[in-house]
């Protein structure tokens, strides 16, 4: 069964009244069946770090891994970009987190990210390690919906701004501050923006008052892709909140292969 028939059997399933048999992390209210919490539980992963160690890749895989498997996935650890050439392992994934600063990626290697994300795997990651990878590579940047450029100032305080109390990734959280890199992207205007950041002008006037995205969620294909600019290094996810948005989009970003595409253009974000 493809991606898009598993998709509309679930929805027949659940329209059926059988979605507690297929669905276990479904919500039932007296109401009816209700939207189900993303959930890592039996979902394959493959965790891709390497790339530029200032990012500290290698110690995110002692941050996240440990956390992903207690939700319950089957987590397969890459330090090479080679994975993405197992075309067998890249059609099993429910979904691929990738930290991944700079650095080249080969066509072939290239390609095959592309096309698992566009058949339905879904694409998480944060800071540099999803969202400054292969600079020479525009549809990998295409694919991730935006591209850094500056950090004025290094390492400043900054406030992350919530700017969509309603969608799920974000609900229940306030504004909040970090002490970090503020990350300065070109980004697609067809991204689902969940907080962004305003720039001070101090360590660049000609940005003074300008708003850029923080947060983000978008479709490559059928393929669910959420990222962060947090997380400059690890230390960064000692913010709860930080943290707490990037466990929350893992999980939506694992769901792609099990729900109909939610459907967004928002070009307007703040």
């Amino acid at each position: 069964m493809d991606n898009l028939s598993r998709r509309r059997f679930v929805k027949a399933t659940v329209t059926l009244g059988a979605g507690s048999l297929l669905l276990p992390q479904a919500i039932i209210a007296n109401s009816g069946m209700q939207q189900e919490k993303p959930s890592l539980k039996g979902k394959k992963v493959l965790y891709v770090w390497g790339g530029w160690k200032g990012h500290e890749p290698e110690q995110s895989v002692d941050l996240f891994v440990p956390w992903i498997k207690s939700e319950g996935a089957d987590v397969i650890v890459s330090d090479t970009l080679d994975a993405y050439l197992d075309k067998e392992l890249m059609d099993s994934l429910d979904l691929i987190v990738q930290i991944w600063t700079m650095g080249k990626i080969s066509n072939v290697q290239e390609k095959g990210l592309l096309n698992a994300v566009k058949s339905g795997v879904g694409l998480a990651g944060w800071h540099g390690g999803l969202g400054d990878s292969f600079r020479n590579n525009v549809e990998y940047q295409f694919m991730v919906g935006g591209q850094w450029v500056a950090h004025p100032g290094g390492i400043i305080d900054y406030r992350v701004k919530i700017t969509n109390h309603k969608d799920a990734i974000i609900k229940g959280l306030a504004d909040f501050n970090m002490h970090s890199e503020q990350y300065y992207l070109h980004t697609d205007p067809n991204v689902k923006v969940l907080a962004t950041t305003a720039f001070s002008g101090e360590h660049a006037s000609w940005i003074n008052t300008c708003v850029i995205p923080v947060v983000w969620k978008k479709y490559y294909g059928e393929g669910r892709v959420f990222y962060s600019s947090l997380g400059h290094v690890m230390s960064d996810f000692e913010v709860p909140e930080a943290l707490e948005i990037q466990k929350r989009g893992i999980r939506w970003a694992a769901e792609s292969k099990y729900h109909e595409k939610e459907k967004w253009i928002q070009p307007v974000y703040h």
